[in-house]
This record gives C-alpha cells, structure tokens and sequence, in this order.
C-alpha cells in the first residue's frame, strides 16, 4: 500500500455517507434493530447503499438523501443500513441492484427506488409511494439477461 491507494475498509459506509450520517444525525440499523426503529416514525426511508468502491451511485445517492429528506419538509425518517445488513436487507426487500431507499410506514413495506434517479423523478414517484398502503414486498426478479435458455428466471 503507498499513500496515493488508501486501503479501502469493506465493512465501513464511504466517507461520504458517513459524514452525511454524522452531519444529520441519520440512524444506522441492522436487521435485529430495523423494525423497532423504523415504527417509531410514520413513514421512514432506509438507505441500502451498497458498495461504495465499485458503485458511484451509492456516493450520488447518499448526496441525494438529505435533499429528499428536506423536500419531504423533515416528515421522513432518514435511516441508514449498516453495511453487514445489507444483503438481508436486500433479501428481506427483495430488491435487484444497489443502491436502493426503500420507503416504509409504522415499518411496513411501501416500496422501493433502485439506483439514482433524475430529481424530477424523484419528485413525480414520491406522492404515489408514500400514499400506498403497506404490503409485501414485490417477488424478487432476476435482472434481465439471467433467464435459463428455457426461460426461467
């Protein structure tokens, strides 16, 4: 290692989202603490960033976080998945691709924004998923180019 390639630590949120998490006071959740937290709020949006070192998305949508959070007039918790839960909470959403907020009420599921997105629509697709009501979350899909050749998925 020399000093212009830092050793990247796998198991941390990028320096980014890790300041945006301290500057906001965000909550950080893990599996056994995501339920309890997010029903402490009326509705809660969760950040599953993935990974930062190979994702620039993760980086663009931790910036995007706090601005939604104040176009939503502060009415949205912020939270934020610790690193080590971000395949449950990937498995437990069943979301196809990092980075993901996944949007839920009292922590029941309301939907999901996969990747990052144009601000307008980010501004057209909230109203919709904020207005749902609470159900399970979609059947998982395989990204398109993964079917068998006999089609399954």
């Amino acid at each position: 290692m020399n000093a212009l390639s830092p050793e990247i630590d796998r198991n941390a949120h990028s320096p980014l989202l890790s300041s945006i998490i301290a500057r906001h006071a965000y909550a950080v959740v893990g599996e056994e603490t995501l339920d309890a937290v997010a029903a402490q709020h009326p509705l809660a949006m969760l950040l599953v960033a993935g990974d930062w070192w190979r994702l620039a998305e993760s980086d663009d949508l931790a910036v995007v976080v706090p601005e939604l959070d104040k176009a939503l007039g502060g009415h949205v918790g912020v939270l934020v998945a610790a690193r080590d839960a971000e395949r449950a909470m990937q498995r437990r959403f069943r979301f196809a691709s990092f980075p993901a907020l996944i949007f839920l009420r009292e922590g029941a599921y309301l939907g999901a924004m996969e990747g990052i997105l144009d601000w307008s629509d980010y501004l057209a697709q909230l109203p919709d998923m904020l207005a749902r009501e609470p159900s399970d979350p979609p059947p998982f899909r395989m990204p398109s180019g993964c079917a068998t050749p006999q089609g399954d998925a």
